[in-house]
């Protein structure tokens, strides 16, 4: 038995909702907005941000404000990119 799951379902819950990467967000992702720091990674590495329909202008101003924003990809309802 494992002590820190009390209801026996270990395991049994299916994937996690992908949710939002802007702070306080729990809603439900929409978009994957690709990034990557040039000055620390290679240049086809790219780092990944969730966001929700709310949050997506936000998080890609953000990115583009310091040149680091690389694309927008939609995700479809199973929450992969498309």
């Amino acid at each position: 038995m494992n002590l820190f799951d009390l209801t026996g379902n270990a395991g049994a819950a299916g994937p996690a909702e992908a949710v939002c990467s802007r702070k306080a967000c729990r809603g439900g992702a929409e978009w994957q907005l690709l990034w990557n720091n040039p000055k620390i990674h290679a240049p086809e590495r790219r780092k990944i941000w969730l966001a929700c329909g709310e949050h997506r202008a936000w998080l890609e101003d953000y990115l583009q404000t310091r040149g680091l924003w690389k694309a927008t990809v939609a995700l479809d309802p199973a929450g992969r990119a498309s």
